[in-house]
């Protein structure tokens, strides 16, 4: 067989440094919450949710509680309106908030501890990284649309995979159209090929140590991705999931994940073969998918 163009190979680079960044940030953001335990451990319910670029912000103002009460409120408003992405209303909510907050703590270490400085590197490091993994992904996207711009748009047109799923699932399992089985795809990813769910009759299905672990990684995130999607866009795929969920046969979370991995793959070995965006309508009557 002829061998993958180039852009597949730097593809697959640009994947693993993506996964190189997402370890770190994973690491940086557990150092963040273990050293704000110390110092201002309720500002952590500031937000919704204890990520992303403007809660980090807001933390690397207000590390400890008393950065908060050594300011007067207008001060405080400033700052926080000076945070793209927040607009007056929410400035003047946040505010009163964050001292409500302050008041709340009885924080461990004081302003003057070297804790603070670990935070506001923790900090530095979360928006330097997430920052650059959207540089890997945009870079992944122009090259996946070199090598293969119809795969990122039929993955696409699967419910639950958005961009980054996609060019990260066209880097780790390459040009598809080289298999001649979406069983010989099972077993490039890891997947038991010989044993899995046929029809009505339930699978030992497996995964193995060998194959490309993070394609495994992102196929099996993708079915959870999936499901959160489902009540806006259906898919035969949380169909069969669900359905297996409420059988009194069903084997728990991860056998049948993985069995549902397994339809995804062949899911997306048809379409690409084919050269089909996914449809539901199609998907519910196409047995074989």
């Amino acid at each position: 067989r002829a061998p993958q163009p180039k852009e597949y190979h730097e593809l697959q680079n640009a994947s693993r440094y993506y996964e190189e960044l997402t370890q770190a940030l994973i690491i940086n953001k557990n150092q963040l919450h273990r050293n704000l335990q110390s110092t201002f451990p309720q500002i952590e319910s500031i937000l919704s949710t204890s990520s992303g670029r403007v809660y980090w912000t807001i933390v690397s103002l207000f590390p400890p509680a008393q950065y908060v009460l050594n300011h007067n409120e207008n001060q405080v408003f400033q700052s926080l309106l000076a945070i793209s992405g927040i607009g007056r209303q929410r400035a003047h909510y946040l505010t009163t908030r964050l001292y409500a907050l302050a008041r709340q703590a009885y924080p461990y270490d004081n302003e003057s501890s070297i804790t603070i400085r670990a935070i506001q590197r923790n900090i530095a490091n979360l928006l330097s990284l997430s920052a650059e993994r959207d540089n890997v992904i945009n870079y992944m996207e122009k090259l996946a649309m070199q090598a293969n711009a119809r795969s990122l748009n039929i993955y696409e047109s699967i419910p639950g995979i958005a961009k980054t799923t996609a060019v990260r699932l066209v880097a780790e399992l390459g040009d598809l159209r080289r298999f001649d089985t979406s069983a010989q795809i099972d077993a490039f990813v890891g997947i038991d090929p010989g044993r899995y769910q046929s029809g009505e009759k339930d699978s030992h299905l497996g995964i193995t140590k060998h194959g490309n672990h993070l394609a495994r990684k992102i196929l099996y995130r993708t079915i959870t991705q999936m499901e959160t999607v489902k009540a806006t866009q259906p898919c035969h795929i949380t169909d069969y999931y669900d359905k297996k969920k409420r059988s009194s046969n069903s084997r728990g979370y991860k056998k049948i994940a993985i069995a549902s991995v397994h339809k995804l793959i062949r899911t997306m070995f048809a379409l690409i073969k084919h050269d089909q965006l996914y449809d539901y309508n199609v998907a519910t009557h196409n047995q074989r998918l």
